[in-house]
This record gives C-alpha cells, sequence and structure tokens, in this order.
C-alpha cells in the first residue's frame, strides 16, 4: 500500500467522509468485530454515530485519523481527548477499524502510529483503549508496544450476541 494516505480530519472532513466510514464501519461489525454495535449493522444505521463523531471534532473533543486509498477510506481511528481536569494528559483510544478488503497492509500500524504522533503534539502523554478479548484486535496492540493491563469478564457482547470479555490497553507516547 505504497499509496496508503493518512490524515487527521477537521469537522468538514468529517462530514464528508460519514457515508465512507459508516461503509467501514458496517464492514467491522458485519464481519464481527465488537465495536459497540449488533448485527445486522448497514452502513445507514451507522450515520448517526459519525455525526456524532463529526460533533465531537467540531469542538475539539475528538480527534479522528482516516486511511485513504485511491481516494477510498479503508480504516480510521479516534483519540478522545477531552478529559477530566484531572486528566490533562490521558487520551482515550477509540475504534480503531480497517475494512476486511484491507487488512493485514499495515493499514492499522500507519493509523495508530499517525494519531499517536498527533495526540503526543497535543500534550498527551498516556493513551488508554479497550477491546474484545480473543479478537483479531486483540493481537494487534502489544505488537505496537502498547501493555495489557488486565481483562474484565462479560463486559461487552459480540456483534452477534453473547456475552465477550475486554481487554484493556496503556501506552505512554512522548509530548
Amino acid at each position: 500500500m505504497s499509496d496508503l494516505r493518512i490524515r487527521l480530519l477537521d469537522e468538514n472532513g468529517a462530514v464528508t467522509a460519514i457515508p465512507a466510514l459508516s461503509d467501514v464501519l458496517s464492514d467491522c461489525v458485519e464481519g464481527g468485530a465488537s465495536v459497540g454495535f449488533m448485527q445486522p449493522y448497514p452502513p445507514e444505521s451507522a450515520r448517526g454515530y459519525w455525526q456524532g463523531v463529526a460533533g465531537a471534532v467540531a469542538v475539539g473533543d475528538t480527534l479522528l485519523m482516516v486511511a485513504e486509498e485511491a481516494g477510498r477510506i479503508l480504516g480510521t481511528v479516534q483519540v478522545g481527548v477531552a478529559q477530566m481536569p484531572n486528566q490533562p494528559h490521558r487520551g482515550d483510544l477509540k475504534k480503531l477499524l480497517v475494512h476486511r478488503d484491507a487488512r493485514g497492509k499495515g493499514v492499522a500500524r500507519r493509523l495508530m502510529e499517525a494519531v499517536e504522533r498527533e495526540a503526543a503534539a497535543r500534550g498527551k502523554t498516556l493513551l488508554v483503549l479497550d477491546t474484545a478479548t480473543g479478537s483479531e484486535a486483540e493481537a494487534i496492540y502489544p505488537r505496537l508496544g502498547w501493555e495489557r493491563v488486565g481483562v474484565i469478564p462479560d463486559y461487552a457482547m459480540w456483534p452477534e450476541g453473547g456475552l465477550c470479555a475486554t481487554t484493556f490497553f496503556y501506552k505512554r507516547i512522548a509530548a
């Protein structure tokens, strides 16, 4: 993926990208990703979620990155940067999503490297995340330098139904 482009979206870019982001989210949920939504999950169901994200981008509460190739959004990741007053140094990594067509090509790695740099540039020194235990996603984070904290059983549900445990990770990043 030599012509893969990673970019940070502003409010306008986030709104414009809603259809493509909805396709990526739908594909991930339909593929079994436990990211907060249940199957069936067609792209039109995802639009409201992305409108909320665009609003959070507009007020500076969320960083939204996308990975594009030939004008097509293949993946995305977010960092919630708005925190409580005693946590100005921390960000919450959310929704690392890569379309199934683009997996295994380094898209997730590139997105994570870019969003970590951007979060650090904004003064964040610690990022945290959670992911479904036993999922493909869980295996990605240790390879990218994230430290596993622990597991909470029955924390969420798989998109097709049934409870799943959730693994929590953190990573210190340079400000």
